[in-house]
């Protein structure tokens, strides 16, 4: 008999409400009459913002300029992974992380971390130790089937264990957050990636700082409110994908 290991985290006070608001914020984006044909153009601005705020939560310029030449590091990394996340290269990654997850993480520390790293060999690599390759081989499991927790859950654990592994040398914030975005679209959560939480994640930054911390203690209140928090994050990101559809629609 298979355990979900999840599915005790659906018992914690105000998590199922929460995940339920969520996707039916998202759902409800989605099917915006401005993204029934046009979802490509939401979904393309939700990428410039997302990559903009997942840089600036780790200390990257917020000067974002449309041309794609940055010359922040951080933020030419979180605007590579993002606009990986979008269009042709966006399904190629979906398609990646439901049979091979490591080789997607891989492939967002690559993008995230090229300007990063002296070593070339260390993109991509996750650090050496037995405690990382054993939670992300975990990690992996969860995302290819292990659990059948509703997709918000799934994506708050995975942005939140990212966070607290650490696994490779530079990066790991952003590609925690890319890993999220491309978890919700891999479920069908946001397959378009139209929402942006990484607006409400910088915005509360100091909060979600702490509640990461929280969560990769372990605690009850800890991994409760950590997922509530994320699960807020994706309602105001649904939020956010509208105000850019509603613009759209009137322009």
């Amino acid at each position: 008999m298979t355990t979900d290991p999840l599915l005790p985290l659906l018992e914690l006070p105000g998590v199922a409400a929460a995940a339920d608001r969520a996707r039916d914020a998202l759902s409800a984006v989605h099917r915006h009459p401005a993204n029934l044909r046009g979802w490509d153009k939401t979904a393309t601005e939700a990428s410039w913002r997302a990559g903009r705020s997942s840089a600036a939560i780790d200390g990257g310029s917020v000067e974002l300029r449309r041309d794609g030449d940055f010359d922040d590091p951080i933020l030419a990394g979180a605007m590579r992974v993002s606009q990986a996340l979008d269009g042709d290269s966006l399904v190629t990654l979906t398609s990646v992380i439901r049979r091979a997850p490591a080789q997607a993480l891989a492939r967002l520390h690559t993008l995230a971390a090229a300007d990063l790293v002296d070593d070339p060999e260390d993109l991509g690599r996750p650090r050496s130790g037995t405690d990382v390759a054993e939670r992300l081989n975990l990690l992996g499991q969860l995302t290819t089937g292990a659990t059948s927790v509703p997709a918000p859950v799934l994506v708050a654990v995975v942005h939140g264990e990212l966070l607290a592994v650490d696994a490779f040398p530079a990066a790991n914030g952003v590609v925690a957050r890319a890993a999220s975005r491309l978890v919700g679209a891999a479920t069908g959560l946001d397959p378009h990636c139209l929402g942006v939480p990484e607006v409400t994640w910088f915005k509360r930054v100091g909060e979600y700082r702490t509640l990461a911390t929280n969560f990769g203690a372990g605690t009850e209140s800890g991994l409760r409110d950590w997922i509530i928090f994320c699960c807020e994050a994706l309602e105001s990101g649904a939020a956010e994908a509208k105000s850019i559809a509603d613009a759209a629609r009137s322009g």
